[in-house]
């Protein structure tokens, strides 16, 4: 290999890595026009602080174009609306309404244990603190299953004549107790993480990897991923961007997010 050859290969990969989006502060400022292609801040009064001609050139780029799973109509329409002259929209770190999906393992009981922790930014003094909002482990949810039908079982309407002496047959050997609830009763799994956390059952090991959620843009639903390959498009892109009509839609997305479906 030649010295221009391998001069040409060091300029690419810098400009790869220039290119590359990859913090998600640096995210927030490409997506607003605070920073330019090279990683440049601007800053208000600086003359391109947001400039609408910067961003409709800048926030494609934010988009991951590798994968296929963005429309580009959707995006097109998007990038036109965010980047309107009269009415742009931007994202506020602190503000807008987005969320961290955190993919973990946990020990629980001796046994490695796979769950998502849903994060959330909250106030705290003169800043902010990531606090945890939900959770979402699959061995919690095995042990309710109050649509069962070969097991069902109720209370019978009479019980209090006989001082509620029932719930003994009931609970006896019964491992779905949930049938005794109300039709509304929904499982509180953060509660049980935290208890068992706390009764010194779970030991946190590792994160697998993480996504963003972004429901700021009034209309849309978009989420970010963190794509590590080579070439320009890579770092934390724009991994599906869905149109959300109403706030039923919108209600809808994040309760798929969260696993509530």
């Amino acid at each position: 290999m030649g010295q221009g050859s391998l001069t040409d290969d060091m300029s690419d990969t810098e400009k790869q890595l220039t290119a590359s989006t990859k913090q998600i502060n640096q995210f927030f400022r490409r997506f607003n026009g605070e920073e330019d292609e090279n990683g440049k801040r601007y800053y208000p009064g600086d003359k391109q602080f947001r400039d609408p001609g910067l961003r409709r050139k800048y926030v494609p780029v934010i988009f991951d174009t590798k994968t296929g799973q963005i429309d580009a109509g959707t995006a097109e329409q998007f990038v036109k609306l965010i980047t309107d002259k009269k009415a742009p929209l931007f994202l506020d770190f602190h503000k807008d309404d987005w969320l961290a999906e955190v993919h973990t393992i946990f020990q629980y009981k001796g046994r490695e244990m796979s769950g998502i922790l849903y994060m959330r930014l909250q106030p705290q003094g003169q800043g902010h603190e990531w606090i945890i909002d939900d959770v979402s482990f699959d061995s919690f949810k095995k042990y309710f299953n109050k649509d069962t039908t070969e097991t069902k079982q109720f209370l019978h309407p009479m019980s209090h004549e006989l001082g509620f002496m029932t719930l003994r047959k009931g609970f006896q050997d019964n491992r779905h107790a949930e049938q005794f609830t109300g039709r509304a009763f929904q499982p509180d799994y953060l509660s049980i993480f935290l208890y068992e956390m706390n009764a010194g059952n779970m030991k946190f090991v590792t994160v697998k990897n993480v996504n963003f959620h972004f429901f700021g843009i009034e209309g849309y639903y978009f989420s970010l991923s963190n794509f590590n390959r080579s070439g320009f498009n890579s770092g934390w892109l724009i991994s599906s961007l869905v149109p959300l009509a109403n706030a039923n839609e919108k209600q809808q997305m994040k309760d798929y997010i969260y696993d509530k479906n």
